[in-house]
């Protein structure tokens, strides 16, 4: 539970419930931050109600003795189900607790300690040779791919155009650099600012929850009296700024500054100031 749930849970209590904490399932599952889990579990441990625990523990052990093939998470409620029946009138709290230390310590994920498991005998899992390989899990879908582009453009005195990004969203709020948007199509080109944009930088590769994505890192040299748009702002630092960048935005930065520093912009430099 975040600290603002808790906040609201604590101001609930407080203020509608005239202090006192719901000693049922049903009452604690309606405080905010609250779920079917950790409802149970208060329920069960700290106020020695019937409740159904269930925790990825709990669904290994009963997966494991139940043999229940059928995948993650869609058989979730069969072993729910099968938590409620098992789960006894008196002492439920000590039961999940057990069952919890059970999965956690000897019905573990990898090599399951079957030997010393009070439940072995009873157990179907082990019975068919199969305990290890439960509880399966449904196929993760293969995640898409996303491109975009991202521009570094640096001034003469090293300071880089970045901006904030909405509030809403992947990286809301975050400084970045300027880009296009991120589409499984090609991407298209969005320059922030006139200029002799060169694509010469290494492309930036980072995956998201959801998605992979694939950034096209353009860089230009711009002058010093380049007006940054709205929105938008020069900073300076170069990569002293890449540690307050986040990791995506960080690698696009680098890549983008190692390819200034490498091409035809750094040449005509080293040119103009008789530097090598």
């Amino acid at each position: 539970m975040c600290i603002r749930d808790r906040l609201k849970c604590a101001s609930t209590i407080t203020h509608e419930l005239d202090g006192h904490f719901p000693d049922t399932e049903d009452g604690l599952r309606a405080l905010p931050g609250i779920g079917p889990y950790t409802a149970a579990a208060i329920a069960a441990i700290a106020f020695d109600r019937k409740a159904a625990v269930l925790d990825g523990n709990i669904e290994r052990v009963l997966a494991r003795l139940t043999a229940e093939q059928a995948p993650l998470p869609g058989v979730k409620p069969a072993l729910r189900a099968c938590a409620a029946a098992l789960t006894p009138a008196r002492r439920p709290g000590d039961y999940a607790q057990a069952m919890m230390d059970l999965g956690a310590t000897i019905c573990t994920p990898r090599n399951p300690a079957c030997g010393i498991c009070p439940l072995s005998s009873v157990c179907h899992g082990r019975a068919e040779g199969i305990a290890a390989d439960l509880p399966r899990k449904t196929p993760k879908a293969a995640k898409p791919v996303r491109r975009g582009i991202a521009y570094l453009a640096q001034r003469a005195d090293g300071a880089v155009l970045l901006e904030r990004r909405p509030a809403r969203g992947l990286l809301g709020g975050m400084l970045g650099l300027p880009g296009s948007t991120w589409t499984e199509d090609d991407p298209r080109p969005a320059p922030p600012v006139d200029a002799k944009w060169r694509n010469g930088a290494a492309e930036v590769r980072h995956t998201f929850t959801h998605f992979h994505l694939r950034l096209l890192v353009a860089h230009a040299r711009v002058p010093e009296d380049c007006p940054p748009p709205d929105g938008m702002a020069f900073h300076p630092g170069g990569r002293a700024l890449a540690p307050t960048l986040p990791t995506v935005m960080r690698k696009a930065l680098l890549a983008g500054l190692d390819a200034l520093e490498s091409g035809p912009e750094a040449e005509a430099t080293q040119a103009r100031t008789g530097t090598h």
